[in-house]
């Protein structure tokens, strides 16, 4: 429900990618075992790219990075090095949301779950495929 929904705001460490999208006060998050995600300790969650929203001139400030697939877009600060949000493989509609990089106050997590991403097919099968389908 729109109703429910907060603006939050958040960005990179040196504050030159700010951002801030619509979501309820509190998320589901994912912490994933890919390569990336597990050097970067990054625990995600998805919102709508419709919902998200780039501040000033930060997109000045990113750089990205892909790998594999070159699917996800792993967009980070060029000055500290920070991926406060990426372009995500498995939701190629919603902005990945770094939980730690929102600024405190406005959003809380109701549960942290486990994506296998080293095993991203399978995991992407038996999470995400059922509910795209309608079956979830």
């Amino acid at each position: 429900m729109e109703s429910d929904m907060v603006m939050h705001h958040g960005g990179c460490h040196c504050r030159r990618v700010r951002w801030r999208f619509q979501a309820p006060s509190s998320v589901v998050a994912w912490n994933c075992n890919c390569s990336v995600c597990s050097m970067r300790g990054i625990i995600q969650f998805v919102v709508p790219s419709e919902k998200f929203e780039l501040l000033g001139d930060s997109k000045e400030c990113l750089t990205t990075y892909t790998f594999g697939t070159h699917t996800a877009k792993h967009t980070f600060c060029k000055f500290c090095g920070i991926t406060s949000f990426y372009l995500s493989r498995a939701f190629p509609d919603g902005i990945s949301i770094s939980f730690r990089c929102v600024d405190p106050g406005t959003l809380t997590l109701d549960e942290i779950k486990h994506f296998d991403g080293r095993n991203w097919e399978s995991s992407y099968e038996k999470e995400f495929a059922p509910r795209s389908q309608g079956a979830g």
